[in-house]
């Protein structure tokens, strides 16, 4: 059995880390523990907010140079004093400060209406990136014919529509207001591990789509049903330009080829 003198130091150890953890949190509404020098408990304050501000700056580098500096850090003391992590984990920090734009940053007057779409984009990249899975070629054929066969998807990807063109956004260029059309854009990772990004149109975008939910039609298949969606006059155009696109994918890795 556990001596009552044992269980109220145990008690008393939680209180202080309880005193502690809220402190690194939130040290200006929250007191140190008591008897511990302010000088040597302002070290682990600093390590704390300058680990997560700057994993938090790594992972988003396009938010942080868009973001005034005053702003940037009254940001990221709110998001560690408030949000409330589901995971210890490094690696998964980015996925929780998307949750915390969308969730309790939202709607915030001083925040560009386009940025958790640019901090959504960025986690893409850096997600691709991270993603442990390899591209299997076993069953592909890569030298195929894209129309004639079936083609295979890299399943490295990440397509996204965003209402904001949040690829072109920087220092120079800030919207207001998203444009009439949306922005379609396809994360992915190549053979060799780089990471890239690509533009999508209208048919590009719908192409992927139905890609992934292919049942076994053939590329000329899939562009045809392409362009009877579309009610074009001449389906070969897009037939035509479909090619091109899928030639294109193919060139970047994002189509590996076709069933073998």
């Amino acid at each position: 059995m556990i001596s009552l003198s044992n269980k109220n130091k145990g008690e008393s150890f939680r209180e202080i880390q309880h005193v502690f953890t809220q402190h690194m949190r939130d040290p200006e509404n929250n007191p140190a523990p008591e008897g511990v020098e302010d000088r040597r408990i302002g070290i682990y304050r600093e390590l704390v907010y300058d680990n997560i501000e700057g994993f938090i700056a790594n992972s988003f580098p396009v938010l942080r140079k868009i973001t005034p500096d005053d702003r940037w850090h009254e940001m990221l003391r709110d998001y560690i004093c408030n949000h409330q992590s589901h995971t210890p984990l490094f690696p998964r920090m980015p996925l929780e400060f998307i949750q915390y734009l969308e969730d309790e940053r939202h709607g915030h007057p001083e925040d560009p209406d386009f940025m958790l779409e640019l901090a959504t984009y960025e986690w893409a990249e850096l997600a691709i990136s991270l993603d442990t899975r390899e591209i299997e070629m076993d069953g592909v054929d890569v030298e195929g014919d894209l129309l004639a066969g079936v083609p295979v998807l890299n399943p490295l990807i990440m397509p996204q529509t965003y209402q904001y063109p949040v690829h072109q956004i920087s220092p120079d260029y800030l919207p207001d207001s998203p444009p009439e059309l949306p922005t379609y854009l396809l994360v992915y990772r190549r053979k060799d591990d780089e990471v890239g990004f690509l533009e999508l149109n209208t048919v590009s975008a719908r192409l992927i789509e139905c890609i992934q939910d292919n049942d076994g039609k053939t590329g000329l298949q899939l562009l045809e049903r392409i362009a009877e969606e579309l009610k074009h006059p001449d389906p070969q155009v897009v037939i035509n330009g479909g090619r091109e696109i899928m030639h294109d994918m193919h060139d970047k890795d994002i189509l590996l080829g076709v069933i073998s």
